[in-house]
């Protein structure tokens, strides 16, 4: 975390996940992500969402079909 990164909350970081706010928390309460706790809040920066997508990015296969379409 940099000291210019963004504090999101559970409800920003849901939106910017593009899932629902219960993802979110699941991740918190299972210590799978990062967070920050300000009293009763929790805040997660926007680098470690960053991270976090590019931790679970599944890069393609590139594999030639032979024969596709062909028929016999």
């Amino acid at each position: 975390m940099t000291p210019a990164d963004r504090l999101l909350t559970v409800e920003e970081a849901a939106e910017r996940l593009g899932t629902g706010v219960r993802f979110i928390r699941r991740l918190i309460s299972e210590r799978r992500i990062r967070y920050v706790k300000l009293g009763k809040h929790v805040r997660i920066a926007d680098s470690v969402l960053t991270a976090y997508i590019e931790e679970r990015t599944v890069e393609p296969i590139r594999a030639r079909r032979t024969g596709y379409g062909l028929v016999a």
